[in-house]
């Protein structure tokens, strides 16, 4: 007789094996099944997937079908990501421009973004700045201090109990944060004082859930590929503090570049909408135009 499939989420995979976990709490060691490896589709932590259990005598079960995706994170690979939070730190200097990278992915997809300062006691400049930066976005941003605790309460109460993902550049202390919420004791890595870099720790993404919490804990990057195939007027789109000034602007199809009589342009000069940002997009918006054209080569 068949076995009935169960439904579970994928916590992590490790070369062909995938760890699942029910909604009960048990987990399943799985490998995928043939018809999954035919779409060439790779579960990703977050899955939601149906699945046999081992039967006696096997090591394993099988992963029969991943469910259709709410969301999807190129980078880190993760799947159904509901809030993204980007960890920015005093040390290592923060990169903005991946910072808006990850940002305009996932205000495409819905996510939530919320950017947490760690290591504020070093310098509370920065929460600061960055608050004033994003504001027009509607990003929130919250000073923390992993080691003593400091503004963790405010950022666990927003987080709620969505399925949340920490990204950023390794060493900013994304992992750290995360034992410091959840109570957990995963690794974590120091900063290389030669190369002001963070050692990354998290080597695979994994799917932690305590305490209320849903939480994706994922390895630490410093570059992020641009979209091959995004149309520059899209681009636009993203950036939710354009929003108020779309269609008054001299032209019905501006960029929000360099054209004359550009309000976004204009309120960015003014200082209604970050100036800094503004320019990173512009940066963006270049990359964006260049792929468009190449996007047949």
């Amino acid at each position: 007789m068949a076995t009935k499939s169960l439904r579970g989420t994928v916590v992590q995979g490790i070369g062909s094996f995938y760890t699942v976990r029910t909604a009960e709490g048990e987990e399943y060691i799985l490998r995928a099944q043939k018809k999954v490896r035919r779409t060439r589709l790779s579960p990703l932590p977050g899955d939601e997937v149906l699945f046999s259990p081992p039967v006696e005598g096997s090591e394993h079960g099988w992963l029969e079908e991943i469910l259709p995706r709410k969301t999807l994170c190129l980078r880190p690979p993760v799947a159904n990501v509901e809030t993204l939070i980007i960890v920015l730190a005093p040390e290592p200097e923060p990169d903005l421009m991946l910072a808006d990278r990850q940002i305009a992915r996932a205000v495409a997809q819905g996510m939530r973004v919320l950017i947490a300062v760690n290591k504020s006691d070093l310098d509370d400049r920065l929460a600061a700045g960055l608050r004033e930066e994003y504001a027009g976005a509607g990003i929130p941003v919250f000073p923390v201090c992993a080691l003593t605790g400091a503004g963790l309460p405010a950022l666990r109460e927003a987080m709620g109990g969505s399925l949340c993902c920490f990204s950023g550049q390794s060493g900013a202390g994304k992992s750290t944060t995360i034992n410091a919420l959840m109570h957990t004791d995963r690794e974590t890595g120091d900063l290389s004082r030669k190369i002001a870099r963070g050692k990354n720790t998290t080597r695979t993404a994994v799917l932690l859930e305590k305490e209320g919490l849903r939480v994706m804990d994922t390895a630490g990057f410093s570059l992020l590929e641009a979209e091959r195939n995004l149309p520059p007027e899209t681009l636009r789109e993203r950036y939710t503090e354009f929003l108020p000034y779309e269609g008054k602007c001299r032209f019905n199809e501006c960029l929000h570049d360099s054209e004359p009589g550009c309000a976004v342009a204009e309120a960015a000069k003014r200082g209604e909408i970050s100036p800094a940002r503004w320019q990173r997009y512009r940066m963006l918006l270049a990359e964006t135009r260049e792929n468009w054209k190449n996007r047949f080569g």
